[in-house]
């Protein structure tokens, strides 16, 4: 497999365009990484790289010698994991879960998950930045809103409602907007994961509008903004999944349900590949399951004020 080694490093250090990254995708050593490309490049007579101080990119022979021997690599990888696979699922499972969603539901089905497949382990990274699956080395993402990103497979999940809400005695000092231009004239609690946090998107009559708001808070999560607003500090537009439990108690009070925009989604997300491995497959398919119908973070708590 000396052979197959090389061809791995070489396309991991032409994807990453770096030796170092492409070591840290494999687990290995730069020096090791370094050692297998110059092999392959004197078993072939061929340069594939070129190398610089700041930079690595293909050769023209590099180039044609990386497309053909990706297919060769999938094919190899199928034929393993269809030997696998015949065992059950098993095997590290890298996940990639946004923080707020990763907290306040993914976490419990991560570990009924590990209960119900004790032959997979779980490496599971919370973060809110648009990781690139490939380069990083996970299996599988969840991700919420738009997908920008084609170099991968998408399974639709949840639907999640975008809710504008604030604690009842900000609304009994400050008033209740009626409608989403009346928000200019109030705090807004901001949240820097938004494309852009200070246009708060609505619908009405099917078409859609930005309204600006402005506030003196700022944070880079949902969690955070609805503590603010549960303390009376601001309203606060955030996924219904991270105020959900505070809505149904009482604690925020959920404002403009008439004009709130179109949903967006939870996905499931992961890498083309010729085989799709078993651990992949049943996670995705259990996630499937587990969020499929109303999602609960939408229940329990009305549609309350217009």
């Amino acid at each position: 497999m000396d052979r197959f080694d090389e061809i791995n490093a070489f396309a991991a250090v032409a994807d990453a365009r770096s030796f170092t990254q492409g070591a840290r995708r494999l687990g290995v050593s730069s020096a090791q990484v370094s050692k297998l490309v110059a092999r392959l490049e004197n078993r072939l007579g061929a340069r594939l790289l070129n190398r610089t101080t700041r930079d690595v990119s293909l050769t023209d022979t590099g180039r044609a010698y990386l497309e053909r021997s990706r297919s060769l690599m999938e094919d190899f990888e199928a034929l393993d994991g269809s030997v696998r696979d015949q065992s059950g699922p098993r095997g590290l499972l890298k996940i990639s879960a946004p923080v707020s969603f990763g907290a306040t539901q993914l976490t419990p089905a991560l570990l009924d998950f590990a209960a119900a497949y004790p032959e997979v382990s779980l490496d599971v990274s919370a973060t809110d930045r648009m990781v690139n699956l490939v380069e990083e080395g996970f299996d599988v993402g969840v991700r919420i809103g738009q997908l920008a990103d084609s170099s991968v497979i998408a399974r639709k999940l949840a639907a999640v409602r975008l809710v504008t809400c604030a604690s009842p005695d900000y609304l009994q000092g400050a008033g209740m907007p009626a409608t989403p231009q009346d928000l200019a004239k109030h705090e807004a609690i901001l949240d820097n994961n938004m494309r852009d946090p200070t246009a708060w998107t609505y619908g009405q009559g099917g078409e859609s509008f930005d309204v600006r708001v402005h506030g003196r808070l700022r944070f880079g999560g949902a969690d955070a903004c609805v503590a603010a607003a549960r303390r009376g500090l601001g309203i606060t537009r955030t996924p219904a999944f991270a105020a959900a439990e505070d809505l149904r108690a009482g604690r925020l009070t959920p404002l403009l349900c008439a004009y709130e925009a179109q949903l967006i989604h939870v996905h499931a997300v992961y890498p083309h590949a010729r085989h799709l491995a078993a651990k992949v497959r049943v996670f995705v398919d259990f996630l499937a399951e587990r969020y499929a119908g109303e999602p609960e973070w939408h229940q329990g708590w009305g549609e309350a004020a217009a």
